[in-house]
């Protein structure tokens, strides 16, 4: 079973929970730090090499979960432009594109190797979709997509894997692209999520920020914290708020608590 709530307060720790995120304090050396935001790039690479397509699920319930791509039509076949910040393989956009055939989707990613994924699936088409190998905190995304041309922009789970202090550069990028009175629709992890308390001692970076085993690295957002985020750089917020879900395996007797950040910030 699942069940989920959503609202403005974090998840409760248990006593041990909190014993276990408290006796974890000490950080990854500062030269471990650099190689690794050197090496971010290889690391996803690799990911992908080990995993193929096969590691997401594809993403049926962003169009159940964001009504906003419905709602943002002002009459019912109007096309839409979306651009999808970080699409990995596809999961999210393939699903989207087959349900809507209104939508022409940019779609990017920081792994060259996700993008080959996305051009060689066979609902990838060159009329629907146009998917390109992007940096989103240095490279600049004008150079791909025209300025204010973009009704919907996606950011999901993509955030918390880039380093806090330059994901303010990912912001103000997409801003340039979105067209004035457009949303970003944000869905990522939450603070105190179980894949928070399940990192072993030695893989914290800094405040809520983690590395995994295979190199990559992940954050785990406060709604004061994201909201600023956005702020800083001009977006106003719509919605911000926690979505707590506890998966339960009767048979096991055993409660997964999962917590995301579900999010809509517009520019002005």
């Amino acid at each position: 079973g699942v069940f989920q709530k959503k609202g403005h307060s974090a998840r409760v720790l248990t006593p041990e929970e909190m014993k276990k995120l408290a006796k974890d304090q000490v950080l990854v050396s500062e030269f471990k730090q650099l190689k690794l935001e050197k090496e971010a790039q290889k690391n996803w690479d690799l990911f992908y090499k080990r995993n193929s397509t096969n590691f997401f699920k594809d993403r049926h319930w962003t169009t159940r979960e964001f009504q906003e791509l419905k709602a943002c039509r002002e009459f019912a076949d109007q096309k839409l432009t979306i651009l999808e910040a970080g699409c990995g393989v596809g999961n999210c956009l393939f699903p989207l594109l087959e349900e809507d055939m209104n939508i022409f989707a940019y779609a990017c990613d920081f792994s060259p190797r996700a993008v080959e994924y996305v051009k060689k699936n066979a609902l990838y088409s060159t009329e629907r979709c146009k998917v390109f190998q992007c940096d989103l905190t240095k490279d600049d995304l004008l150079d791909s997509i025209p300025a204010d041309s973009v009704d919907v922009v996606t950011l999901i789970f993509v955030l918390s894997a880039i380093h806090p202090d330059k994901m303010h550069l990912v912001l103000r990028n997409i801003y340039k692209v979105l067209k004035p009175g457009k949303c970003v629709l944000f869905r990522d992890y939450g603070l105190y999520d179980h894949a928070m308390l399940r990192f072993k001692s030695g893989s914290k970076l800094g405040e809520n920020f983690y590395v995994r085993q295979d190199g990559t690295r992940s954050y785990f957002f406060t709604e004061e914290f994201l909201s600023q985020l956005f702020k800083a750089e001009g977006f106003e917020q719509v919605v911000n708020e926690y979505v707590q879900r506890e998966t339960v395996n009767r048979k096991e007797d055993l409660r997964v608590p999962r917590v995301f950040l579900q999010s809509k910030f517009q520019k002005p």
